[in-house]
């Protein structure tokens, strides 16, 4: 059985299920649905990029956004460059806005996570 050069770049139903085992709990649920119909579009190429990306787990965002939050680290690591060192300078805005993170952090996480996953599909460089 020969197949087509689109056959042969497109990935696996077991890649996509062991990506999305592997994976599914660093995206919001309703983001599992557009990412199980994107995926099988995926190259070869697109999907080893996939896996070497660095999606952050919101479950330790948040333990990181409850020990050293006041610092900004936490916005940091998501690629909040700004606000981090505003949060570093301002003590966590005087506690206030570091209590507040502690409720946002994991949705954040899981929408950076969702649009790394994006931008690796459109082919953006990160």
């Amino acid at each position: 059985m020969e197949y087509s050069e689109a056959q042969k770049n497109t990935i696996s139903q077991a890649q996509i299920d062991m990506f999305l085992a592997t994976h599914g709990k660093k995206f919001a649920t309703f983001q599992l649905m557009q990412i199980k119909d994107e995926l099988p579009k995926l190259t070869e190429e697109q999907y080893r990029m996939l896996l070497a990306a660095d999606f952050k787990d919101p479950m330790m965002m948040l333990i990181i956004s409850l020990v050293v939050g006041v610092l900004g680290i936490d916005r940091f690591m998501l690629g909040d460059t700004a606000l981090g060192v505003i949060k570093l300078l301002s003590c966590g805005g005087l506690y206030v806005w570091m209590i507040i993170d502690w409720f946002l952090i994991q949705d954040r996480t899981k929408e950076y996570n969702y649009n790394l996953l994006l931008n690796i599909i459109n082919g953006v460089q990160y």
